[in-house]
């Protein structure tokens, strides 16, 4: 595993961090009778109450400044949170309220109350516009979280940005699979839409797409490769998975997996783009406290709030991955 810090290119005014974090239920104690989040509650079976509430947003921002390397990241895409009021307690109520965080959230149809949301630090990137896109799917399933998109400027040009929390492999991967694979086909359109009205358009999407880099949603559907060789002119790039064979973002039966993702099209990797990037500018970042030792003592793993339904008082059970994007010299 790595944390392998380059320096945070908003030091030198160089480029900008991205950052993306699965947060592992973030939670408002308060009982909302529209969705099914009783088990976060102080009544509920996890008894969830507002001192481990906001030990959660303490060690959220801490993570969010750590990534930063003390400047914190111009942009951070999240998931797993209940609602905005999550947001602002975060962004306004803990260590983060120094660094001028602005939010970008809609309510989902997620039948956990569960979204996706998007910070942004308004000194280092101008949003223009927003959108959500709703996830219909066609066997008429029930909803999950929207993709949301972000249009702003980052130095001299703009950014499209999207951020992802793909349907769960819950009930089995084979018989979820087809979300997932709807869920791409959405977001490659977009990429489409926005490269066929100007082809050198800089985009990102990055989320926990509950899939890994070499399955059917990632690789088939959505074209996002593993690097540079072979491809073709509409393929996409996946910057994490160059990690898979050195561990991954969550831990599942004991094995490392790569879930939390950055895509990106192909202008962003080239060298005169007026924003750019590269394979080794895109990090998991596995600070030491964020793991703990295995139950049988051999590896590390993620260190989780819960262990089944005991509180341990943990971070996440997924790492967080970050990303520069540079501004052409």
């Amino acid at each position: 595993m790595r944390v392998g810090f380059g320096q945070n290119p908003q030091i030198d005014s160089s480029g900008i961090r991205l950052m993306f974090y699965n947060v592992e239920n973030l939670f408002h104690p308060s009982n909302d009778s529209l969705k099914n989040d009783d088990e976060f509650t102080p009544d509920g079976v996890r008894y969830w109450n507002w001192t481990k509430y906001e030990r959660k947003l303490a060690q959220i921002a801490q993570n969010i400044i750590a990534v930063g390397e003390w400047e914190a990241p111009a942009i951070v895409g999240l998931c797993e949170v209940e609602n905005i009021q999550c947001l602002k307690d975060l962004v306004y109520d803990s260590p983060l309220k120094n660094y001028d965080y602005e939010i970008i959230h809609q309510e989902s149809a997620d039948n956990r109350g569960i979204d996706v949301a998007f910070l942004y630090r308004p000194s280092f990137f101008t949003v223009i516009s927003y959108k959500s896109f709703k996830l219909v799917f066609p066997d008429s399933s029930r909803a999950s979280r929207d993709i949301l998109y972000v249009k702003g400027l980052a130095g001299k040009d703009t950014l499209h940005c999207f951020v992802n929390h793909w349907p769960s492999r819950y009930g089995g991967e084979l018989i979820t699979k087809p979300k997932r694979n709807f869920a791409a086909q959405v977001l490659r359109t977009k990429f489409d839409s926005i490269q066929k009205t100007y082809s050198q358009a800089s985009i990102i999407a990055m989320g926990d797409f509950n899939d890994y880099p070499s399955d059917e949603s990632m690789q088939t559907i959505l074209q996002a490769k593993k690097d540079t060789l072979n491809r073709t002119p509409s393929d996409l790039i996946n910057l994490i998975w160059q990690y898979e064979k050195d561990g991954g973002t969550h831990k599942y039966q004991g094995q490392w997996h790569i879930l939390d993702q950055f895509i990106i099209n192909q202008p962003l990797l080239h060298s005169e783009s007026e924003l750019r990037t590269s394979f080794s500018m895109a990090k998991i970042f596995d600070g030491p406290w964020l793991l703990t030792d295995e139950s049988d003592g051999f590896g590390e793993k993620p260190f989780r709030t819960y262990n089944g339904f005991k509180y341990i008082g943990g971070y996440s059970d997924h790492l967080p991955i970050y990303v520069d994007i540079l501004y052409k010299k």
